[in-house]
């Protein structure tokens, strides 16, 4: 048999010895500064939720009072930016719940926007050009993107529970995509 052997010099064996022994009261202070710092990020969090949210409200109601003070209709432009207004407040809600942003939403964002500028570019210069065939393409690899994020969550499901529940899955059950609210 053989022996091993580790040897330390003084310095490297003196830190180990103070990592092994170290004071109670700093380790309750460590812990201590380690939940404050969590509680100022989740706060900071959601006091930035809470303003982007009602930002994105605020630009609704504005939205809808021009189109209802102003126009005399609502054009494809205005209920495209309504849409754009319902994503993004529905990633917020998701975001409030879960902890977690859906690339989903994003791209559906991308997409709506992208759609909206298609129509406007259409509308106010009535011809065909490049520019048409690029915001096109990109609404084609932006829906692509979906299916493949689409795949993979369907593949690869994870489930994430509502972040103020410890419901976990039961032991030995594998995650089904159905499980998977964001999917």
């Amino acid at each position: 048999m053989h022996e091993i052997c580790i040897v330390f010099n003084d310095k490297e064996h003196t830190q180990m010895e103070d990592v092994m022994n170290k004071d109670p009261r700093i380790e309750k202070i460590e812990n201590l500064l380690d939940k404050l710092g969590n509680i100022a990020v989740e706060a900071f969090h959601y006091i930035a939720l809470f303003i982007i949210g009602c930002m994105i409200a605020w630009s609704a109601v504005h939205t809808i009072i021009e189109i209802l003070t102003m126009k005399q209709y609502a054009s494809i432009d205005d209920i495209l930016l309504l849409f754009i207004y319902l994503e993004l407040g529905a990633m917020v809600g998701i975001y409030f719940k879960t902890n977690h942003m859906p690339v989903r939403f994003l791209i559906y964002i991308a997409i709506t926007a992208l759609t909206r500028l298609l129509i406007s570019d259409i509308q106010h210069d009535h011809k065909a050009d490049m520019d048409l065939v690029i915001i096109t393409g990109s609404v084609l690899i932006l829906a692509i993107a979906i299916l493949i994020v689409r795949y993979a969550s369907w593949t690869y499901p994870s489930v994430i529970p509502d972040k103020h529940t410890e419901k976990s899955l039961p032991h030995g059950k594998t995650p089904r995509p159905e499980d998977d609210e964001l999917a």
